[in-house]
């Protein structure tokens, strides 16, 4: 199993904008993504309700984990985008 621990880099945590923009993100990603505040309960990282649901706030350390055979690559991007707290998907992603 894969997995990453980022601080989020957005102010407002995972709130509305920044979590739609991570979520699409784990969507596009093409791989099976968890993300959890450390020692909670994983959960889709590709459902904005469950996002949300975290209440992971600006700087808090989150986990993302996949088991998928391609998940490093698609992890790095998601870990990427969640600790620079960028206003809009890269072309990479």
């Amino acid at each position: 199993m894969a997995e990453r621990r980022v601080n989020i880099g957005w102010a407002e945590g995972l709130h509305a904008r920044p979590a739609s923009i991570f979520v699409r993100a784990a969507t596009a990603s093409g791989v099976p993504v968890t993300i959890a505040k450390p020692g909670g309960t994983p959960v889709n990282a590709a459902s904005m309700l469950a996002v949300l649901s975290l209440g992971a706030l600006g700087g808090e350390e989150v986990v993302l984990t996949s088991d998928a055979e391609d998940a490093e690559a698609a992890l790095d991007r998601l870990a990427k985008l969640v600790a620079e707290g960028l206003e809009e998907l890269p072309e990479t992603v």
